[in-house]
């Protein structure tokens, strides 16, 4: 069985300096920017998701230790084999993972941190629950918390249960963030594609005052006359 040692390790083996340094531009690392101060190995996640299939007997301690480390592809790397886990453990385990979870979301920091995960854990674990938590996270100051709310919904979405989304939305609307932007316009579009109905109710009521960002998100996928009539302000 390979220790955690033994990943870490395999994981410098794999590192990348150029590539490190593409991902820290792309992921906005300087100083200002959402993602400051993150820094990375060079892994691609191929390479990441290969390696998850080596931490399947990792502990759940030593999980987290993956995740609290300063290396974006380790914590990408925890938060896969969470989700590799809770897919395959009991209701019991699914709360302890999901409650791990939200204990140490404070290193779950990146965008790509959060939608590889979010739905899987948070939503999957709320699904049919007491919601609540998405609501304080919503409303959170820090941005990926925020980020997890919208996006733990998705699995809500697939299941056509879109109130939650909607509801979260509703709070995200006047958002600052760009970030916030894309990703409630983007379950709006999820909505959309399993009922067109209930997404433009809900735009109906509020695209002239949503940020351009996430009402071309949510509209990218209508007809182009319809689309146009939207960003014309025209509906």
């Amino acid at each position: 069985m390979d220790t955690l040692t033994d990943i870490r390790q395999a994981f410098r083996r794999l590192s990348d300096a150029n590539r490190a340094q593409h991902s820290q531009r792309f992921f906005r690392t300087g100083p200002g920017e959402y993602g400051e101060g993150d820094v990375f190995l060079g892994i691609t996640v191929p390479q990441i998701r290969k390696m998850a299939k080596r931490c399947a007997k990792l502990a759940n301690a030593e999980i987290v230790e993956l995740l609290r480390s300063s290396y974006h592809e380790e914590r990408l790397l925890a938060l896969l084999v969470f989700v590799a886990k809770f897919k395959q453990e009991d209701e019991k385990q699914r709360k302890t993972i999901y409650n791990l979870y939200l204990k140490h979301k404070k290193h779950i920091n990146g965008w790509d941190l959060v939608d590889l995960s979010a739905p899987n854990i948070v939503g999957t674990y709320l699904l049919n629950r007491d919601t609540s938590v998405l609501y304080k996270l919503a409303r959170s100051k820090r941005l990926w918390d925020r980020r997890i709310a919208i996006m733990a919904t998705l699995t809500f979405i697939k299941q056509h249960q879109f109130d939650d989304t909607l509801k979260i939305a509703e709070i995200l609307l006047q958002d600052e963030e760009d970030l916030i932007h894309k990703a409630v316009g983007w379950m709006l579009r999820e909505i959309g594609n399993r009922d067109l109905l209930a997404e433009e109710a809900f735009l109906r009521v509020h695209y002239q005052r949503m940020p351009r960002t996430m009402l071309r998100y949510a509209i990218e996928k209508f007809v182009e006359n319809r689309r146009q009539q939207y960003l014309k302000g025209k509906v």
